[in-house]
């Protein structure tokens, strides 16, 4: 398995800022990723409930 660049913690926090009502957009920009990426991690932690 391909060895994120990003660690669970990282995501975690990203995930939380958005849904602090930081944007999508403003967040990805800030820790630069796509905003595919953050949806694509939203759906595999949404599972996991964070």
């Amino acid at each position: 398995m391909k060895k994120s660049r990003f660690t669970e913690e990282q995501i975690v926090f990203s995930l939380k800022q958005v849904e602090l009502s930081t944007p999508v957009l403003e967040v990805c920009r800030k820790q630069v990723f796509s905003d595919a990426t953050h949806y694509k991690w939203r759906k595999k932690y949404s599972e996991i409930s964070l």
